[in-house]
C-alpha cells in the first residue's frame, strides 16, 4: 500500500473521496478488470484510497481531540473463527469434497454483491438530530463519499468488477470447474438465501430506542452496528481463506485465489475504520428527540450495539453453521462413506457446534 499523506483536512467532495491512486498495472481477475491496481513494485493498491484514507485518519484525530474516547470497537481475537473452521474445511478436501466450499465461496461472493444496496440507505438531517455541530465528521460525509465508496468496493460498478467478481475469481481458479448460473441458484436456495425479484423483505425489528427518537437514525445505526460486526468477523473468513486457496496440495491456482482474498482483506480495512469512527462519533454526542428532549449518545448507541453483536454471535452465526452443515449433508447425499466424514467434520469443528 502507498503511504497515505497526513492531513488536517476534516471536508471532502464525493469526488475526492472516490479518487484512485495512480495504477501502473490494473487487477484482473478471472478475466474481468477489477478495482485497485498495482504500482511500480507490483504492490497491489486498494481502490478510492487516494483521500479516503487520510480522511478517515483525520477524523478519528479529530475526534480524539475533542472527546478524548476510544473508538467503538471488538478486538478479532474476541471474535469466534470461521466455521467450518480450517481443519474442518482441510479435511473436507483432502476427502475430495469441494462442493461445500465451493458452496461457501459462492454465498460469500453473493452476499459482497449485496453491498451495492448500502448507497440507498436513508440518511436522517444529522444536523438537526444531534445537538453538536457535526461538520467535518465522518458522519456528514455517509452520503457525500464513504457510501458510494462501499457499495462500489463491494459489488463493483459499471465495467469494473469488486469483491463480488473478486470472491468468484478465486473460487474458480482455486477449483478449476466454474460454476454455472444455475447451479449458483441452487445452492443459495438451500443455504436460504432469495435472489427472486420482489421477495418479501425481513420484517423489521422491534424499536430498542425511544419513540421521541428519529425512527430513521435508529435504522441508521442498526444497519452500521451490524455492517460493522459483518467486517470485523470478515477478517477471520479472509485467513481462513487464504489458508485454503494458498495451499497448491489442496486446490488449483499455484495460490492465486489466496493472493486475491488478500487484496479484498486490504479493501475491507478502510470500511471498518469509517463505520468504527461514525459509531463513534455519534456516541459521543447528544441525540436531540423530536420534542425537543435530550439524550445521551451513549444510551442511543449501546443498546443498538448491544443487540447487533447479541443476534451476529447468536441467531445469525447459528444460521450460518446451519446453512453449511446443510451443504455437506447434500453433498454427501449417497456417498459410502457419508457416516464417517461427517462424525470426522464434527469431531474437528468447535464442541458447541457438535452434534
Amino acid at each position: 500500500m502507498p503511504d497515505h499523506a497526513v492531513t488536517d483536512q476534516l471536508e471532502y467532495t464525493e469526488t475526492e473521496l472516490l479518487e484512485n491512486h495512480a495504477f501502473t498495472e490494473p487487477l484482473i481477475a478471472g478475466g474481468v478488470r477489477c478495482h485497485g491496481g498495482f504500482d511500480d513494485e507490483g504492490r497491489y493498491i486498494s481502490p478510492r484510497t487516494k483521500h479516503r484514507v487520510p480522511a478517515i485518519n483525520a477524523w478519528q484525530t479529530a475526534h480524539a481531540r475533542q472527546f478524548g474516547t476510544p473508538l467503538l470497537d471488538l478486538p478479532l481475537e474476541t471474535w469466534p473463527e470461521h466455521y467450518p473452521n480450517v481443519a474442518q474445511a482441510r479435511y473436507l478436501l483432502e476427502e475430495g469434497v469441494t462442493q461445500p466450499l465451493v458452496s461457501t465461496l459462492s454465498r460469500i461472493g453473493t452476499v459482497e454483491g449485496f453491498g451495492a444496496y448500502i448507497r440507498h440507505s436513508e440518511i436522517p438531517a444529522l444536523h438537526e438530530v444531534f445537538d453538536d455541530d457535526v461538520r467535518g465528521t465522518a458522519m456528514d460525509h455517509l452520503g457525500r463519499g464513504l457510501y458510494e465508496a462501499h457499495a462500489r468496493d463491494e459489488a463493483g460498478f459499471e465495467d469494473e468488477g469488486g469483491h463480488k467478481q473478486m470472491w468468484f475469481a478465486a473460487r474458480d481458479v482455486a477449483f478449476e470447474n466454474p460454476v454455472t448460473e444455475d447451479e449458483t441458484e441452487l445452492m443459495l436456495r438451500r443455504m436460504g438465501i432469495s435472489t427472486t425479484p420482489g421477495a418479501a423483505p425481513p420484517p423489521r425489528p422491534p424499536r430498542v430506542l425511544p419513540d421521541d427518537i428519529d425512527y430513521s437514525l435508529e435504522m441508521l445505526l442498526e444497519r452500521m452496528a451490524g455492517l460493522l460486526l459483518i467486517e470485523i468477523s470478515a477478517f477471520h473468513t479472509f485467513a481462513w481463506a487464504e489458508s485454503l486457496l494458498a495451499d497448491p496440495d489442496l486446490v488449483a491456482g499455484d495460490g492465486e485465489g489466496a493472493r486475491l482474498v488478500s487484496y479484498v482483506r486490504a479493501d475491507e480495512t478502510p470500511h471498518v475504520e469509517y463505520l468504527k469512527t461514525v459509531l463513534s462519533e455519534m456516541r459521543d454526542r447528544t441525540v436531540v428527540g423530536e420534542s425537543g428532549r435530550k439524550y445521551a449518545g451513549t444510551d442511543v448507541v449501546g443498546p443498538i450495539w448491544d443487540r447487533a453483536l447479541a443476534n451476529s454471535l447468536g441467531p445469525r452465526r447459528d444460521l450460518g453453521r446451519q446453512q453449511t452443515i446443510n451443504e455437506l449433508e447434500h453433498t454427501l447425499a449417497g456417498h459410502p462413506r457419508r457416516a464417517d466424514i461427517l462424525h470426522r467434520f464434527h469431531e474437528l469443528g468447535p464442541q458447541e457446534a457438535r452434534p
